[in-house]
């Protein structure tokens, strides 16, 4: 059997990685520890016990004090943490936007110059799922989590104009082992191909402050990538082979439903709190 090749030849000598116990920093925590000397996570959940490689700092982002040392000797950021989900915005405010701009003052005072920062497509969640959108299109959140999201957007860019600390911005899609629903034929990233994504936003020569989302390669999709391709980010996986699936379990669709109408599905009709 041909052993599949690295995703790039680059390794660094210590990436961090935020959001490290949550869904997708538990998928990307052994893959990233393949590109990197050592592979530091953080979290405020359990981040289990330390494999060969791996440094613990368990912090909260809105702690000032120990995101500063988070960042110490760190060449990149994969930014996942935070709150994930809708939720009120005394909730949201302190990892997502007061922890936001913690991680990019600490970036910026240790020398830090390239962040992958996790957005969220439900920064665009008020388009329709019958338009086609580019990550030039403004944005329209569908709540508290999706405006925390572009906060950090545009503060990275603030970062990016004044101090050069270059960041992709993925708006990520829905990450999981295969789609859940007929929305998710739209919005599926794989995680190989979320794997793919970060390395590439990592491994690319040149980011400045890029925008892009992150989804698999779907026939059916509202979003169009063609702005970012300089990241050099190429899906290989497809929700096509699940569609079968999905369409038998969800037969109809309820065009009076707003999660039906609009890009965000759900997320636009959680609240008020």
């Amino acid at each position: 059997m041909i052993p599949t090749p690295p995703l790039t030849t680059l390794r660094w000598k210590r990436l961090l990685v935020t959001g490290a116990a949550g869904a997708l920093g538990r998928e990307l925590r052994p893959r990233l520890k393949a590109y990197c000397d050592a592979l530091r996570l953080s979290d405020i959940a359990d981040l289990g016990s330390a494999a060969a490689g791996e440094e613990l700092r368990p912090a909260a982002l809105e702690d000032k004090a120990a995101v500063h040392a988070l960042l110490e000797g760190v060449e990149a950021v994969v930014h996942l943490g935070g709150v994930s989900v809708e939720k009120p915005f005394d909730v949201i405010l302190p990892a997502n936007i007061v922890g936001v701009f913690n991680l990019y003052e600490a970036a910026r005072e240790h020398g830090v110059k390239r962040v992958v920062f996790a957005s969220s497509n439900h920064v665009t969640g008020f388009y329709r799922q019958d338009e086609t959108i580019s990550p030039q299109d403004p944005v329209r959140p569908d709540g508290y989590y999706g405006l925390s999201k572009a906060f950090g957007e545009n503060l990275s860019r603030f970062y990016f104009d004044r101090y050069g600390i270059e960041t992709v911005c993925v708006r990520i899609g829905s990450s999981f082992p295969e789609p859940k629903d007929r929305r998710m034929l739209a919005t599926w990233l794989s995680f190989d191909d979320l794997e793919r994504l970060v390395v590439a936003a990592l491994a690319a020569p040149a980011v400045g402050h890029t925008v892009m989302f992150g989804m698999s390669d779907n026939r059916l999709t509202w979003w169009d990538n063609t702005s970012a391709r300089h990241v050099g980010y190429r899906p290989q996986d497809s929700s096509e082979p699940f569609r079968p699936a999905v369409e038998a379990r969800q037969q109809r669709i309820d065009l009076s439903d707003p999660a039906a109408i609009f890009q965000g599905g759900g997320f636009v009709k959680q609240g008020p709190f």
